[in-house]
Formats: structure tokens, C-alpha cells, sequence
């Protein structure tokens, strides 16, 4: 098996970037969910209740995250940050500190989305830890939903547009990365693997939601809730959830590439 796409997602919630290469840390791929959009009571705010943010576009270079949509001026964010003020910010079950990025951030998108928010941004120093359930003490996590990072075979995605009456792209499904070969779904009994030079542990399947229903072209979602209605035909689960794709947490530091050999090391 190969490695086919390597992807990250900056601002949570909005397009990715894809990588040939990258370097991996224990909270994943730099740059990877480093910021969020949060409302007045510090709740994160994503595509699920805010379509269009799928649609808002980034670009990195040296310096700077840029950030565009169609029909308005870019918005430039500094990788050094000029301000620290922290601030909390709840993520699900997570409560953890975040820095503020500043007026011009929040009112591009308080404008964009019609509706207050404020960007926040997670810095090297600043830490969430993952679900002590599924992983180990000192594991970490970005803005990411739970886990570093995101794992889906092609395969997986193969079977499921046999299934559907208009197939649909990996980008549904914000994966990091992507393997092709193997049968589909194999990744969910994944429990260790090696990619190049990098060992990750595979700690849960990923529970899917109405993100998934959000076409990454349009920012428009589906009227009949598909692929995830789809998918609850046939990946749901006795105890609840709809599963696709696999969470990974790294294990050994390192850099992966595009076209880097996978190799599984123990099943569940």
C-alpha cells in the first residue's frame, strides 16, 4: 500500500491544503487545526452550523496564513502570532486556552458568516490533551475534532460511491491521509502502522456527522442528508455512531510523503 494524499486544514472547518510531504508531531501535522472560530461564550463554531466556512480557502507560505473567498479582500494572518492574550475556548467536552488573533480576523469573519465570532489560534506552547480512553498521558490534539489526525483507505471510499446514486470526493471527509490498496474498510482494524518513517497508533474509528453532508465545492448541504444517510445504512454501529476512516495518534516523530510505502503492524 502507498501513500496517496497527505492533507491539512488550517482554520477548522475550511478547504485544505494538500501536501506532497510533511513533517509530523505529536499533534499532528504542522498547521494542522491551529485555528478556530469561536462565538462570545468561546464555543467553536464549524460547517456544521456555518456551510459556507467549507468553502473559505488558505494558503501558507513563509510568513503568513492567507485567507480568501470569491468577492472579497484576502485576510492575512502572521504565523507570529503580535498578540498573546489568551483566552478559553470549549471544543466539544474540551475546555483549553487559546490566543486571540484581533479585530480584523473577527470582523472578516463576523462579515463573511454574518453573525459575531472571533478567531482564535492554538500556539506551540498552548495544550489539549486527547480522550484518556483512547489514548495515553501526554497524548495531545489541535482544534481537531478529538484526535491528531485522520486516516481513509480509497477503497473504503470506493465501496461507498458503488453505493451511492452520485458519488463523492475524499474532501467530504477531511482525511490527513490516504492510502490506496487494501479491502475497504480494513483501516478499522488498524491498531499500529508505518508510514515511511513514521510509526501511528490507530486508537478509534471516526464517528461521522452532517459535516459530511456539506458539498466542498458549494459550501451547500445535501437535502437528503447523503453520503451520511448512505453510510448509517451500513456503518452504524449497535451502541450508536456512524463510522468511516480511522483516528491516528503518532507514536515516532518523523516525515511522511506522498508515494511512501504503509505497512500495517498489528490488527485489532
Amino acid at each position: 500500500m502507498k501513500l496517496t494524499e497527505i492533507n491539512i486544514y488550517p482554520i477548522k472547518s475550511t478547504r485544505r491544503i494538500a501536501l506532497d510531504e510533511s513533517e509530523v508531531l505529536p499533534r499532528g501535522l504542522p498547521w494542522d487545526r491551529r485555528w478556530m472560530l469561536v462565538d462570545a461564550q468561546g464555543k467553536f463554531m464549524t460547517a456544521r452550523q456555518y456551510p459556507t466556512l467549507a468553502v473559505v480557502d488558505t494558503r501558507l507560505d513563509d510568513t503568513a496564513l492567507h485567507v480568501s473567498v470569491p468577492g472579497r479582500p484576502a485576510l492575512m494572518l502572521p504565523l507570529q502570532p503580535e498578540d498573546h492574550r489568551l483566552t478559553k475556548v470549549n471544543i466539544w467536552r474540551d475546555q483549553c486556552d487559546a490566543i486571540s488573533i484581533g479585530e480584523d480576523a473577527d470582523a472578516w469573519f463576523s462579515d463573511y458568516l454574518g453573525v459575531s465570532c472571533h478567531l482564535v489560534r492554538m500556539t506551540d506552547d498552548l495544550v489539549r490533551g486527547v480522550d484518556q480512553d483512547y489514548g495515553q498521558p501526554g497524548d495531545e490534539v489541535s482544534f481537531a475534532d478529538g484526535f491528531p489526525m485522520l486516516l481513509i483507505t480509497e477503497a473504503s471510499l470506493d465501496d461507498l460511491n458503488t453505493r451511492l446514486e452520485h458519488p463523492v470526493s475524499m474532501r467530504r471527509f477531511r482525511p490527513n491521509l490516504v492510502v490506496d490498496g487494501d479491502a475497504p474498510y480494513a483501516e478499522d482494524h488498524w491498531r499500529r502502522i508505518r508510514i515511511g518513517e513514521v510509526e501511528f497508533e490507530g486508537v478509534k474509528n471516526c464517528s461521522r456527522c452532517i459535516f459530511t453532508t456539506i458539498d466542498p465545492d458549494t459550501g451547500i448541504k445535501n437535502p437528503a442528508t447523503e453520503p451520511l444517510r448512505t453510510l448509517s445504512q451500513y456503518r452504524r454501529r449497535p451502541a450508536g455512531g456512524v463510522y468511516f476512516g480511522q483516528n491516528l495518534i503518532p507514536r515516532s516523530g518523523g516525515r511522511v510523503r506522498v508515494g511512501d510505502a504503509v505497512e500495517v503492524l498489528k490488527y485489532s
